[in-house]
């Protein structure tokens, strides 16, 4: 039986007149891996605080284990401005130790991509002091995951890393013997890591066996059995396990409930999208135009990041885009949003954008703009807009749209100036919905946000009819909202990858590999491809993306005639056969896409 680690017997936590924590009895055995969710503000961090006894109860009981090894990773670090990486993480081990320590050359690697830490510029020798936030909590995150730990607290720890640093995070937490409590709001991070879920919820915290896969179904039927007043939260969660179940595979590796009840549950809630009928909606909204990019260059400054881009963003396209960190993805969204701006004036240092001439587009940057912090949130999205068109004759009011966002009646004659950082972004987001754009950029849109506002905006963003780019670290959210992913990989190209995130993370271990050897002498490198090879297989590549976007608008198309004419049935099946012959040609180009993508 395994050890029990920590105890929390009545713990209560008051804040104000707000109870965060009421009367909750919670353990932390040998093994377990908990994941903690929770809208923001209603304790989650307190909860690990108080359980790491970094902060004290009002009420209750905090236990620990004789001897517990505690390592705590929290929102703000406490590591020293005046000492070297190589002091704060390695300590007094000689190199020869330390490298040859298999956990440390991990760690490092992991993190920063080598034992030399490229992304620092004195490497190990580097002073903590002048670096960046994000920077820094690697740094912390590191020292913590070198030392011996019966248990690990992490509070956010996906923060500040890329998909590759997120997944070799999950992979080391798996790995480790150590118990974990974590609280993150990546989906696809606690359903790799996880086996149990904590949800903090006015006051309480219910307990839910497996990831968050199983939490989301267990949720959905507890609602269901338990609270009628909960049927818009019911059946947002019950959209979402429809989705999870649909979608790709064994997003849990151990279901913990009967999968014929699960189908019970989503027997009758539809697809999250209609897409044929989105696509018609964005047709008729932009035309045939949205951005067209025909051998562009990006730069920043004197560094070339994107070079000889041929690409279209067609009405309806809904894109992730995912790359190494400087690989370009905001670059490229600034620039097409400048050209937006400026009615296609603004260019790039060479190459040509169009903009089509009905674009009205909404880019929701990494920073948070300000406002005048006096105003009353209500006020700040009435500014903008009084009532939004949802499309389908559907319509919101500015004080609907703040419900649907977290913004209870109360909450919203809050003055934006009290509100946190996560309230703050929701209603940029929310300002930049209200304004009614048919083109949409969202540059890391998950910062901040807890779950239950992620699947707020998701359900928002399925009934949303435009062309949609997102770039983010988040998974989940990338596969939730968008239906193609294009990667820049720190070659100057932008690649279409028809497998997603997984043939991302195999593209860049293949470069990570391929780039190992490179140490060993000049005759045991491998032979390189003649130049001309690389240049005529990225011209084709190209080539065949173009091909593959004109055949997706036309299996739209088919998909909305075979709507029209559904009682049709000569007709259906006409339009049928030419929908087997289009997927067919799309399977056959994606197989030679692949193939040259080895040459490129």
């Amino acid at each position: 039986m395994a050890a029990n680690l920590v105890n929390l017997e009545a713990v209560g936590k008051v804040y104000g007149t707000r109870a965060l924590l009421d009367g909750v009895s919670l353990g932390v055995n040998e093994g377990d891996r908990i994941g903690v969710v929770g809208r923001n503000g209603d304790g989650k961090t307190t909860l690990i605080r108080i359980l790491a006894k970094l902060e004290g109860a009002d009420d209750g009981r905090v236990t620990h284990n004789s001897g517990l090894r505690l390592g705590v990773l929290t929102q703000h670090d406490s590591l020293d401005p005046a000492a070297t990486v190589r002091h704060e993480v390695i300590g007094d081990l000689a190199d020869h130790e330390w490298r040859g320590n298999a956990k440390i050359r991990d760690v490092l690697t992991g993190l920063f991509g080598g034992l030399d830490l490229p992304g620092l510029g004195q490497g190990l020798d580097t002073v903590i002091g002048p670096l960046s936030g994000g920077e820094r909590r690697r740094i912390a995150l590191a020292k913590l995951l070198i030392a011996e730990q019966d248990l690990i607290v992490l509070d956010e720890p996906t923060n500040h890393l890329d998909v590759e640093g997120i997944s070799w995070l999950a992979g080391h937490l798996r790995a480790r013997r150590s118990a974990l409590v974590c609280v993150t709001h990546d989906r696809w991070f606690l359903d790799q890591v996880c086996t149990r879920m904590w949800d903090v919820q006015r006051g309480d915290v219910h307990e839910y066996e497996g990831g968050y896969s199983d939490y989301v179904f267990a949720r959905a039927e507890r609602e269901r059995i338990a609270a009628t007043e909960e049927a818009k939260r019911q059946n947002l969660m019950r959209k979402e396990l429809a989705w999870l179940r649909r979608g790709a595979p064994a997003r849990t590796s151990k279901p913990r409930f009967r999968i014929e009840a699960a189908n019970e549950l989503i027997a009758d809630v539809p697809p999250p999208r209609d897409t044929a009928e989105l696509m018609k909606f964005a047709n008729s909204r932009l035309g045939k135009t949205v951005f067209e990019l025909a051998d562009v260059t990006v730069q920043a400054g004197p560094k070339v990041l994107v070079k000889h881009l041929t690409w279209q963003l067609g009405p309806g396209d809904r894109i992730g885009l995912v790359g190494v960190n400087g690989a370009g993805k905001t670059s490229l969204l600034r620039l097409l949003a400048e050209a937006a701006r400026t009615e296609g004036e603004a260019q790039p240092v060479a190459g040509k954008v169009v903009v089509g001439k009905t674009v009205k587009l909404a880019y929701l940057s990494q920073e948070v703009t300000e406002l005048d912090p006096a105003l009353r949130v209500l006020e700040a999205v009435q500014r903008v807009r009084e009532r939004v068109d949802l499309g389908k004759g559907r319509e919101m009011t500015a004080g609907q749209l703040c419900e649907k966002f977290g913004f209870t009646k109360e909450k919203q004659w809050t003055p934006v100036g009290d509100l946190s950082g996560g309230e703050r972004r929701r209603l940029q987001i929310l300002r930049l919905l209200m304004d009614e754009p048919n083109v949409l950029f969202l540059d890391e849109p998950t910062n901040d946000l807890d779950i239950e506002t992620l699947t707020q905006l998701e359900d928002l963003l399925d009934g949303w009819a435009g062309s949609l780019v997102v770039i983010s670290h988040d998974r989940y959210f990338v596969e939730r909202t968008t239906d193609r992913v294009f990667a820049l990989l720190g070659d100057a190209t932008l690649r279409m990858l028809p497998r997603g995130l997984d043939e991302y993370l195999e593209r860049r271990q293949q470069v990570i590999d391929a780039a190992a050897p490179a140490a060993a002498p000049a005759e045991a490198a491998p032979k390189q491809k003649p130049a001309a090879v690389t240049r005529a297989a990225q011209k084709e590549l190209q080539k065949i993306e173009r091909q593959l976007d004109r055949i997706g608008e036309k299996e739209s198309k088919l998909h909305a005639q075979i709507a029209e004419h559904a009682t049709d049935f000569e007709k259906v099946a006409g339009l049928d056969a030419q929908l087997r012959s289009l997927v067919g040609e799309r399977e056959e180009l994606e197989m030679r896409w692949l193939e040259l993508a080895e040459d490129a």
